[in-house]
């Protein structure tokens, strides 16, 4: 069984986690396990405490990338190294319970193809819960598929998972959008998300926004056509105020001044119309230029441990 725990400036959670990984073992004699740590070029002692975990256990490997790969492509390349019969993958933040893998294994030994935990709380910001769940339910209510939601990616995967998400071939994954592309049975397990104990979260707005509208993009054409609908709407109302005006004119051609106020005001909300729209075309072109390029998910630096290479 392979765990992937991808990890950056994590040097006070590694060792906790991987006491905590030990004792959940313990209790699953039945399982081999191996930990594969990806780590994203840390700038702290994250990747000499794992090397020193490397050394006392044989179970755990280490890649170490080249450069910050971000927070989508460290992990997934660590799923399609990982070995064993299923996957689990989980953050070294301590805010992915490790205690919840023995209800992970449970559900796949009775055919689940992917157990999948999901956010029922979270002790972060309330604001930002809420703001998390609207995204949500816009998302799925735009997407062709029915995209996930609370779930981060913390979960155990099948092996015949694990290699239809490598057939995509994408370099820039979204994961919660392949397991709803992929359409196999999967189990959702609820759990309470704690807050962070040690260090600082490695989210901010930008790579918040950029995964956003990564699964807008990736699964959706919605905002496509309903930019074009919007784009009819207003030609055909500024039809219709042009007309109007000119109406008004011809009937009270003396006393109806003309006036810059109108024209400014159309100027720039049409011109902030434009700058919407040409940015969301933006996103889809950038997310098939992404696809086109057809770049490595990460480069590694190095590798500790006997990691298994396909």
């Amino acid at each position: 069984m392979g765990l992937v725990l991808p990890c950056y400036n994590e040097e006070g959670n590694v060792d906790e986690l991987y006491e905590r990984l030990v004792k959940v073992f313990q209790g699953l004699p039945d399982y081999t396990l191996e930990m594969l740590f990806i780590d994203n070029a840390s700038t702290d002692d994250t990747v000499a405490k794992v090397k020193a975990l490397v050394d006392r256990d044989a179970r755990a490997k280490l890649i170490v990338n080249a450069r910050n790969f971000g927070h989508i492509r460290s992990p997934f390349h660590g799923m399609m190294e990982s070995a064993g019969d299923c996957v689990i993958v989980m953050c070294t933040d301590l805010q992915d319970p490790p205690e919840l893998i023995p209800q992970f294994i449970d559900q796949w030994q009775r055919g689940a193809s992917m157990v999948l935990g999901k956010k029922k709380t979270s002790q972060e910001s309330p604001v930002f819960f809420a703001l998390r769940g609207f995204y949500y339910k816009l998302a799925r209510a735009m997407a062709e598929v029915p995209l996930l939601e609370h779930v981060t990616g913390f979960g155990l995967y099948d092996r015949r998972v694990i290699e239809i998400m490598r057939s995509f071939a994408d370099p820039y994954p979204y994961g919660r959008g392949m397991i709803a592309e992929i359409g196999l049975p999967y189990v959702t397990i609820p759990y309470d998300q704690p807050l962070r104990k040690r260090g600082i979260t490695k989210n901010n707005f930008y790579t918040l926004f950029d995964l956003a509208l990564l699964g807008i993009a990736s699964h959706s054409k919605a905002p496509l056509r309903m930019a074009t609908i919007l784009g009819f709407v207003l030609s055909g109302l500024s039809l219709a105020v042009a007309l109007g005006f000119l109406v008004l004119k011809l009937a009270f051609w003396y006393s109806l001044p003309a006036g810059y106020a109108p024209a400014v005001i159309g100027i720039f909300f049409l011109g902030s119309v434009q700058i919407f729209l040409i940015g969301l075309l933006g996103e889809y072109v950038g997310a098939a230029l992404t696809q086109v390029r057809q770049r490595p998910l990460v480069v590694e630096r190095e590798r500790i441990g006997n990691v298994a290479r396909d």
